[in-house]
């Protein structure tokens, strides 16, 4: 007997996909195993139709399209990732995947609390928390905070240099601090 999954439509992270530089081909397959929607910018887009790799919509507002039913997305006076995103919410995703070369993180602040984000940058894994975040990790993973919270406590990490933590043992970690959220990141 074999199982199977029905994947619905925005039931995986949509794939916003700024840059590909950095990013491992192996990673870019799982991330795109179940299907997702993908976006892309123009230059991003050529590389991904170099490879094969189907998009959806591309950040762009001139022509020609690279692939058949490719939608465009015209970002306005928007940057890429402010047009993506509000497109993203606007249409109720409830979460993204982002691959990014390069890394603004107040670009991603306004959408913290309105749609799940994780973004792939320099073999990281960033995303925000919230206070109370708690997580598993095992001994000696390397936890980096890039926001600065006030009041920050934590528990099951040891400090390992300026913003960076390393988990002590096989176990959760946990964060508090006094502001809505932080990002944090976790080596790839």
């Amino acid at each position: 007997m074999s199982s199977h999954h029905v994947v619905r439509e925005k039931q995986e992270p949509a794939l916003l996909l700024l840059g590909l530089d950095s990013f491992p081909d192996e990673m870019l397959g799982q991330l795109l195993e179940w299907s997702p929607t993908v976006i892309a910018t123009r230059e991003t887009a050529e590389k991904l139709n170099m490879r094969g790799i189907k998009i959806d919509w591309i950040i762009d507002n001139a022509d020609p399209v690279l692939q058949s039913d490719v939608r465009q997305l015209d970002p306005g006076t928007d940057t890429a990732i402010l047009a993506a995103l509000k497109f993203l919410v606007d249409n109720g995703y409830p979460s993204v995947n982002i691959v990014a070369d390069d890394l603004d993180l107040d670009e991603f602040k306004p959408f913290a609390g309105l749609i799940n984000l994780v973004v792939f940058h320099d073999r990281k894994k960033i995303y925000p928390v919230n206070s109370g975040f708690s997580k598993w990790q095992p001994a000696g993973a390397m936890i980096e905070i890039l926001s600065t919270p006030t009041g920050l406590r934590f528990t099951g990490l040891l400090r390992a240099g300026y913003q960076q933590y390393t988990a002590i043992s096989d176990g959760f970690f946990t964060l508090s601090f006094n502001s809505d959220f932080i990002f944090i990141a976790e080596e790839l």
